[in-house]
C-alpha cells in the first residue's frame, strides 16, 4: 500500500533548508539535480548515485534518489556520453528524482556524516576545524590507544582501517572528517589533535603523520559516509510518512 506523499518542490525546499545547502562552496552542485515525477513517496537513499543503486531504486519502485554523492562535479566532462547517458536515461525512463548533497551532508551537526561516526563511536563533539567548518573535533569516552581506537572503528564500520603512526599513543583528542580529506590533516593538526580520522589516505600525508608524530587512521571513503543519507532518509520518514530505504551498494575504497 503506498504511504503518504511530499510534493518535490516541498521536499526540495525543506531539505535546501535543513542542510542549508546554499551556504556551502562546493565541488557540485547541491540539492535536486534531475527532475522526475511530482509527488514523492517511495525514496531510496544511499551513498553514490550509481548504476547499482539507480536500478535497486527501480526494482524497489522508487520514485526519488537521496545522495551524497550525484553528478555534474566541476572539471568533470559534462557531455552525457557513455556511462553518464547510460544512468539519465534510466532515471528520467522512470521518472525518478536525484536529490545530491555534498558538503552540507558531511557537515550536519546531527544528520551529517561526521555527527553519525561520532554517534556511532561514542565520541563527544567539541568543536569544528578546517575550510567551512566540515570537519569536527572531540573526545572519545576515555584515553584510549590508538591501535584499540583503530580496532572500534573496524567493529563499528565492518572495514579495517589502514593506522599510520604508533598503536599505543594515547588519544584524549579526536580530529576527523569523513570522505576524502586527507587535505585537511594540517588544520587537524592545528586543532591540536592527537589522530586525524578520515575516509582516504594520500601518500604525502604518510610522512606529514611520521613527522608530526599525530597519528593517521584511514577508515574508508564509502565506510565513513554511509550515515548521513542514512540518517536523512530515517528522519524524511518520519517527519512526512514516506517510505526511505537506505541501499548499501558495497565499494571497498
Amino acid at each position: 500500500m503506498p504511504g503518504d506523499a511530499v510534493l518535490r518542490e516541498d521536499l526540495r525546499a525543506y531539505l535546501d533548508g535543513l542542510l542549508d545547502a546554499a551556504s556551502f562552496r562546493d565541488y557540485c552542485p547541491n540539492g535536486l539535480q534531475v527532475e522526475g515525477c511530482e509527488r514523492v513517496q517511495r525514496i531510496v537513499c544511499g551513498v553514490t548515485a550509481s548504476q547499482a543503486l539507480i536500478e535497486a531504486a527501480i526494482e524497489r519502485g522508487a520514485d526519488t534518489l537521496l545522495v551524497h554523492h550525484g553528478w555534474f562535479w566541476k572539471a568533470e566532462d559534462g557531455r552525457v556520453t557513455g556511462f553518464r547517458r547510460q544512468r539519465m536515461a534510466r532515471l528520467l525512463a522512470h521518472d525518478i528524482n536525484l536529490f545530491a548533497y555534498h558538503l552540507p551532508l558531511d557537515a550536519h551537526a546531527t544528520l551529517g556524516n561526521n555527527a553519525q561516526l561520532a554517534a556511532r563511536l561514542g565520541w563527544t563533539v567539541s568543536g569544528r576545524f578546517g575550510e567551512q567548518d566540515i570537519g569536527f573535533v572531540g573526545v572519545p569516552p576515555a584515553p584510549t590507544p590508538v591501535g584499540e581506537l583503530a580496532r572500534q572503528i573496524e567493529r563499528a564500520l565492518g572495514r579495517a582501517p589502514l593506522l599510520i603512526g604508533d598503536p599505543g599513543r594515547k588519544v584524549a583528542r579526536i580530529a576527523w572528517c569523513s570522505g576524502g580529506a586527507q587535505g585537511y590533516f594540517e588544520a587537524a593538526l592545528a586543532a591540536a589533535a592527537d589522530v586525524f580520522i578520515s575516509g582516504e589516505i594520500s601518500e604525502q600525508t604518510v610522512h606529514l603523520a611520521r613527522e608530526t608524530g599525530m597519528a593517521y587512521i584511514a577508515a574508508g571513503h564509502h565506510a565513513t559516509e554511509r550515515y548521513g543519507a542514512m540518517a536523512l532518509g530515517a528522519h524524511l520518514a518520519e517527519k512526512f510518512g514516506i517510505d526511505c530505504e537506505f541501499v548499501d551498494i558495497d565499494n571497498p575504497v
